[in-house]
């Protein structure tokens, strides 16, 4: 109304928001994320979505939450998906919630028609959440496609604010810094994940983000 200064998403009392208002970021192979957490601010529980445009897509990769120990749970939005569950599959219509109490339950979905949308709920039991390190990781990826390498920088930075010395993260800050040009940053950085990961280490030799750091002697070197 008027000229009346708009209050910042993040500090309203409440929000709305359909999931085809939030933009979509591609995950590992046919993942893509939309970042539920992320557009609404959210701090005390993990929430995403995932939405397959054609059948045979993933809606939920493969892997466990042992190492988070997340509670989760999964809610069919739109179409329908096929949960693999330990080895068991479970077919799953809209409307239907797959919830996993333990963690070491390894987990995975794909999407048996067009359009199916997964709704994912997890947190830690009686512990204060905290966004888990593959967030930044898949949303620096997207910027740095886009064409903004600073972005990309700025928001691995921000993953290791939560994460300090996650090796990963690491890795791809450094990656992203090669690529901006912050030649100590990344030497720095990278150097940082290659001591706490030998796979990573033979992962940076033929890596062609740090192409431009070879001719450095300070680049780390296979073992």
């Amino acid at each position: 109304m008027g000229n009346r200064a708009e209050t910042p998403s993040h500090t309203k009392k409440w929000q709305k928001a359909h999931l085809a208002e939030i933009e979509s970021i591609p995950a590992p192979g046919t993942l893509a994320w939309l970042p539920v957490r992320r557009h609404f601010g959210i701090d005390a529980f993990g929430i995403n979505a995932y939405i397959a445009t054609q059948g045979d897509q993933d809606v939920v990769e493969r892997h466990t939450e042992e190492v988070r120990q997340h509670e989760e749970a999964y809610v069919v939005v739109s179409g329908s998906a096929t949960f693999t569950l330990d080895g068991e599959d479970v077919e799953a219509t809209a409307g239907s919630i797959i919830f996993v109490r333990d963690p070491s339950v390894e987990r995975s979905a794909v999407a048996t028609e067009a359009g199916t949308t997964v709704l994912a709920i997890g947190a830690r039991k009686g512990v204060p959440y905290t966004p888990g390190p593959w967030e930044p990781i898949y949303a620096a990826r997207a910027l740095g496609a886009a064409g903004d390498v600073v972005g990309a920088v700025d928001e691995l930075k921000r993953g290791l604010e939560l994460h300090p010395d996650h090796r990963m993260l690491l890795y791809r800050l450094a990656s992203w810094e090669a690529r901006a040009g912050r030649r100590d940053d990344a030497i720095a950085h990278l150097t940082a994940a290659v001591t706490q990961s030998a796979a990573l280490r033979e992962q940076a030799q033929s890596d062609e983000a740090f192409d431009s750091l070879r001719d450095d002697a300070r680049f780390p070197t296979a073992s």
